[in-house]
């Protein structure tokens, strides 16, 4: 099973200049490849393979922003082009199958900014407590830099990390940090089941056969998003569209992170919840479109949609995964119709 972890990179004026130089590359690199995959889809009906990218970009035509990274970076950052692309033509089978219902968009090009560079395990070096992440040749004979460093956490282990990626996000730049993790063993029983109903007031509310109960309150995320909500609507009043400042980054990068947070605290009190009652199975109740399609009044959907329970069910099912805990996925149209002590059955919507 692999880890995540992301953490803040404190800048210098001179890290910062490198930092925004590798993801503005990073972005032209991802557009010229995307320009060679659609050219290639509009004449011959194929896409390119990760390898035919490498090629063509790197070691036949020695493309300017691919030198700009080490081989291994730009060859990561190629292949996530190739896979956007064949995830494309895999939707589309889909819909000939009649199990994709949304006709997909072939991918497009992304309208300058920064994109995220990702450096393999083998890549990065550990020297002095430091991690060295190497440059392109051409950054060498540009600007005389053929690596930049940056801190090694001390909470992980070197040698269990698989990828290192650099993140723009709101004017800052995260290091994440993939890596390797061990299976948690834990006494549990999967007889023993914890279900749970998402909301908005409770946002979660969860409930056991063996005669447990939790509910996580979701007033207060609540109340940060509306507070969110009103302070942009006042800043961009009167603006034109597409309007943004270093004020908005701030606002928003702050929002983003008190919600990580709290779906980070979430998911670990319901794990905490089934080890200390050995629940060895988790039932969430989830209807596929319901964050898209629903329709509650605009009052109601900003606050029902842009409240991240799918990233808390997702964070629920990945420690579920570490410790041993069975995850279920269930449909929910009539849950709230149902009586579990009445013993009544649920009606599955299809």
């Amino acid at each position: 099973m692999f880890g995540c972890q992301q953490n803040l990179i404190s800048q210098t004026k001179d890290l910062k200049a490198i930092l925004e130089f590798l993801c503005s590359e990073s972005a032209k690199l991802t557009n010229c490849g995307i320009y060679y995959a659609r050219q290639m889809y509009f004449k011959t009906g194929k896409i390119p393979s990760r390898a035919q990218l490498h090629k063509v970009l790197g070691t036949e035509n020695h493309n300017l922003h691919y030198k700009a990274f080490y081989s291994d970076t730009a060859q990561q950052i190629l292949t996530t082009v190739a896979e956007s692309f064949k995830s494309y033509i895999g939707l589309l089978k889909g819909i000939g199958k009649g199990t994709v219902t949304q006709r997909p968009r072939l991918p497009n090009y992304r309208q300058g900014g920064l994109a995220l560079v990702t450096y393999t395990g083998r890549s990065v070096r550990l020297k002095d407590g430091l991690l060295r992440f190497p440059l392109g040749s051409k950054v060498k004979t540009w600007f005389g830099l053929d690596a930049f460093y940056l801190p090694m956490p001390t909470n992980l282990d070197y040698k269990a990390i698989r990828e290192y990626r650099i993140i723009p996000r709101n004017g800052s730049f995260y290091l994440e940090l993939i890596y390797k993790s061990k299976d948690v063993q834990v006494e549990v029983d999967q007889s023993n089941a914890l279900m749970i109903d998402h909301g908005m007031n409770n946002w979660l509310t969860c409930i056991s056969n063996v005669g447990t109960s939790l509910i996580i309150d979701g007033r207060h995320l609540k109340s940060i998003n509306q507070g969110y909500n009103k302070r942009v609507a006042f800043l961009m009043e009167g603006k034109t569209n597409g309007y943004w400042s270093k004020r908005l980054e701030r606002l928003t990068e702050n929002r983003n992170r008190t919600m990580r947070d709290a779906v980070n605290k979430a998911a670990r009190k319901v794990i905490n919840h089934c080890l200390l009652n050995k629940i060895g199975t988790v039932v969430f109740g989830w209807n596929a479109g319901m964050k898209n399609g629903v329709n509650l009044g605009s009052k109601t959907n900003q606050n029902f949609v842009q409240i991240p329970t799918g990233r808390l069910k997702s964070r629920i099912y990945q420690l579920c995964e570490q410790y041993g805990i069975r995850f279920v996925e269930t449909e929910e149209s009539y849950t709230s119709k149902a009586s579990f002590v009445d013993l009544d059955l649920l009606p599955r919507v299809c």
